[in-house]
C-alpha cells in the first residue's frame, strides 16, 4: 500500500476491483442511465466496505482493518479513474464510454476532475495509513487473558 500513496498504479488487486466494477454496471443497469454508469463504482466500493463491516461487527479487528485497507485501495483506484475523465487515456473494458467523463460532464464538473481525484486520493491515502496502523496494532497486540470460566468452555 505504501508504494500506491505517492504514485498510484494499477496492480493485482485491481483485477478484483475491476470485476466488481463491471458487475455493478450489469446489476444496477436496470435503474436508469445514471445509476447504471455510477453502479460500477458503487458496487466496487460496496464489497470491501461490507466486508469491513462484517468483520467489525464480529469484533475481528485485524480482518476489519485489512478490509478497510482494501476499501481505501479501491478508493485510490476510483480516484485514478475519475482523474482520467477529461483526458480519457486509460484503457476501458470493451472500449465503452468513460464512466466518470459522462458523470462529471452531466454534473458540470468535468474541468475539476483532477482536483476531485487528488482530494479523493488524499482521503483514501489517509484511510489506508490509518487501516495499516490499526492492522499493525492488532497483529502485534498481546492477547488479553481470558477469565477461567471462558477458558474451560
Amino acid at each position: 500500500m505504501l508504494w500506491l500513496i505517492p504514485a498510484y498504479e494499477y496492480h493485482f488487486i485491481d483485477g478484483v476491483n475491476l470485476a466488481l466494477h463491471e458487475a455493478g454496471h450489469l446489476f444496477l443497469g436496470f435503474f436508469g442511465q445514471t445509476v447504471h454508469v455510477l453502479g460500477g463504482t458503487l458496487v466496487q466500493l460496496f464489497f470491501p466496505a461490507a466486508c469491513a463491516y462484517h468483520f467489525s461487527a464480529r469484533k475481528e479487528r485485524f480482518e476489519a482493518s485489512l478490509m478497510t485497507l482494501w476499501f481505501a485501495e479501491s478508493l485510490m483506484y476510483t480516484a485514478r479513474y475519475l482523474g482520467d475523465a477529461r483526458a480519457q487515456q486509460l484503457p476501458l473494458v470493451g472500449g465503452h464510454s468513460h464512466d466518470w467523463h459522462w458523470l462529471l460532464s452531466k454534473a458540470g464538473l468535468l474541468n475539476w476532475c483532477e482536483e476531485i481525484s487528488g482530494t479523493l486520493h488524499a482521503a483514501a491515502s489517509g484511510l489506508a495509513l490509518a487501516a495499516l496502523a490499526k492492522a499493525a496494532r492488532q497483529a502485534f497486540a498481546q492477547p488479553k487473558p481470558q477469565p477461567a470460566e471462558a477458558q474451560s468452555q
